[in-house]
């Protein structure tokens, strides 16, 4: 096994922490450890997990591979001349990470949150998935699979994976689903249903398949491989290609058309798992209260005495109390009701405010 991890992203939800030039996956959003560091920590060099640091790339934007070098010293980057989405970045990590063709590819993003007291299971979840990608299941002799969350709250800030329920088996401890297919982000109507239906899942973003497996399911369904792989290892060519490139997701690109040919199998985990991907799920990570959204330019809210608001003043980071009025002329975070347990919010801008002033 091998391990891809893409690491890009404007983090916009978490607006003014996240800037274009230091996206999410950077920050010390948790400790002093970047989310990419402990990313990397969390599968390298651990019993339950065959990963050493020489069998690690990280996809990431060239303008971020000085980043990349300084907290992942030694560590392999795939350097793509713009952001494209993850088909594209999985389709250069194949052409660029030369292994195996059956070796198990494993798939994830870098600023996913796991419980840190379910590490250990969540390698055990990566381990035996990678046992379905390499020896096959549900009648597939190399799916593609894909991790699914246990639902908890009809959720409109995720897409969701819908398995067939009726075929399902347990391997190694975990149980899988064929895939019958992939559910964009619903509007709040459709998350209800989704919530009710039994066996549907959060899609994590986590995929594990034989290299040969996903390489042949690109050229399939995409022509990502034709692309880019005559110019992979030119970077001007490369910029060229990428120019012309239309960001797509690999489950847009791939998955969704690989799940209607029954080539895709969902492995379940209960690990804790979030995307950080809000104010709110980042308050709740940090042991804050409250929740939080990201108030966009010109939008005129009001703060109240159990608000915070995080803003930034000649470019560093600040937390202000309310009650005040909000009119801002660059994004400003208002976290609701998380004045009564300030401590972890100061720290967190400290945390990042002194990051950046060392960058």
């Amino acid at each position: 096994m091998y391990a891809v991890i893409m690491a890009g992203g404007g983090g916009t939800r978490l607006w003014p922490l996240s800037r274009p030039e230091t996206p999410k996956p950077f920050l010390p959003l948790l400790d002093d450890r970047s989310l990419l560091q402990r990313t990397v920590d969390r599968i390298v060099g651990h019993a339950e997990l065959p990963l050493g640091a020489g069998d690690v790339a990280i996809v990431t934007e060239r303008r971020y591979g000085p980043m990349v070098r300084a907290q992942v010293p030694g560590a392999r980057i795939i350097s793509e001349p713009l952001g494209r989405n993850t088909a594209a970045a999985i389709a250069l990590a194949t052409l660029q990470f030369d292994r195996d063709p059956n070796e198990v590819m494993l798939v994830l993003p870098a600023d996913a949150w796991i419980d840190p007291a379910r590490d250990g299971l969540y390698r055990e979840v990566l381990a035996a998935a990678g046992r379905i990608a390499r020896d096959g299941a549900f009648g597939v002799d190399a799916p593609l699979v894909t991790l699914g969350v246990q639902v908890e709250r009809p959720a409109t800030e995720y897409g969701y994976l819908i398995p067939d329920v009726s075929n399902g088996a347990r391997f190694d401890g975990i149980q899988a689903y064929p895939l019958l297919g992939f559910q964009e982000k619903p509007d709040r109507e459709r998350a209800g249903q989704l919530f009710t239906q039994h066996g549907v899942a959060w899609n994590a973003g986590i995929f594990l398949w034989q290299r040969r497996a996903i390489r042949d399911a690109i050229e399939r369904y995409t022509g990502l491989v034709t692309m880019i792989g005559a110019v992979a290892a030119s970077d001007s060519g490369l910029t060229a290609a990428y120019d012309r490139l239309k960001p797509i997701s690999i489950d847009h690109a791939v998955m969704e058309g690989a799940a209607s040919d029954r080539r895709v199998a969902m492995a379940s985990m209960a690990v804790g798992w979030s995307d950080l991907g809000s104010w709110t799920q980042l308050l709740a990570a940090i042991g804050g209260t409250g929740t939080g959204r990201v108030v966009p330019p010109n939008e005129q809210v009001s703060a109240g005495e159990a608000d915070l608001v995080i803003e930034r003043t000649g470019g560093r980071l600040v937390v202000g109390a309310g009650p005040r009025d909000i009119l801002a002329q660059s994004p400003v975070a208002l976290l609701t009701g998380a004045a009564a347990n300030r401590e972890p919010i100061d720290a967190l801008v400290t945390r990042v405010a002194e990051w950046e002033e060392r960058q």
